[in-house]
């Protein structure tokens, strides 16, 4: 395992976790807030959101970032 990894807080930690934990603390609609993405407004679902921030680099470092705020 590399250096760069030992010191990253997500390592392990898929994407589907990191939206189901936001989803369960804040809720869709705060979590819209927070993050103004459609993913999260209009009919959210986890597979949708993990499909659109796959996709999208900048909402998923949003998204990562606002994690590691949330529950470091």
């Amino acid at each position: 395992m590399t250096n760069q990894q030992l010191k990253n807080p997500l390592h392990g930690v898929p994407l589907e976790t990191v939206v189901e934990r936001l989803v369960e603390h804040y809720g869709w609609e705060a979590l819209a807030r927070r993050i103004n993405i459609n993913c999260f407004k209009n009919e959210p679902s986890v597979k949708s959101s993990l499909k659109f921030l796959r996709r999208t680099p900048w909402a998923r470092e949003q998204v990562e970032s606002l994690y590691l705020a949330t529950f470091s």
